[in-house]
This record gives structure tokens, C-alpha cells and sequence, in this order.
């Protein structure tokens, strides 16, 4: 990745994240009671990372198959845990002990 991309990107998140902040605050004077909207705003931000991370932890390595096993790993731990040091630790070392494998093979 060049530095023109990563600036792009970061100039997006910082974008889409400050939006989400401030548009609420300029739109609505009041305290919005709405719970759907509450909701939305609420979530806005979770869906966002999720959709920026999603792909690039599916393609992290060069084997497809790998990344899948890391991810649905990370998955499952967050699921019965919901440790996010434990969760990011059993993804890593998943895709590398799979990658340790292939080599041995």
C-alpha cells in the first residue's frame, strides 16, 4: 500500500466516523426519543469497522483457506468468550499454525 492510498483511507474512516458524531448534534436540537433512530446511531459505527475489516481479514494471507480458518477461530472464541485480547490472540496464532503446517507438509 502506497502513502496516496493510506491517506485516502484514513481521510475516509476519519470522514465517516466524525459524520456519525456530528450529524446528530447539528440535525437535532432536541433529545431524540425515536428508539429506531437511537438504534441506528447506535450501531452505525460497529457496522462501519465491521465492514472495513471484514475483507481485509479474509484476505491477510496468501492462502484463502487460512485467513478462513483465523476468522471463523476469532469467531467462535467471541462468541463463548468475548475476550477481544483472547480473540485476536486465538486468530493469530490459528493462520499460524495452519501456515506451519503447510510448510511441514
Amino acid at each position: 500500500m502506497n502513502n496516496n492510498q493510506y491517506f485516502i483511507y484514513l481521510l475516509i474512516i476519519a470522514l465517516s466516523t466524525y459524520l456519525i458524531r456530528v450529524i446528530p448534534f447539528v440535525l437535532f436540537h432536541k433529545k431524540i426519543k425515536n428508539k429506531f433512530v437511537n438504534d441506528i446511531l447506535y450501531y452505525i459505527p460497529y457496522t462501519v469497522l465491521t465492514a472495513m475489516t471484514f475483507p481485509a481479514a479474509l484476505y491477510v494471507t496468501d492462502h484463502f483457506i487460512f485467513a478462513l480458518v483465523g476468522l471463523l477461530s476469532a469467531i467462535l472464541i467471541a462468541l463463548r468468550i468475548k475476550n477481544l485480547t483472547l480473540v485476536a490472540l486465538t486468530a493469530c496464532i490459528s493462520v499460524i499454525l495452519c501456515e506451519l503446517i503447510m510448510m511441514m507438509i
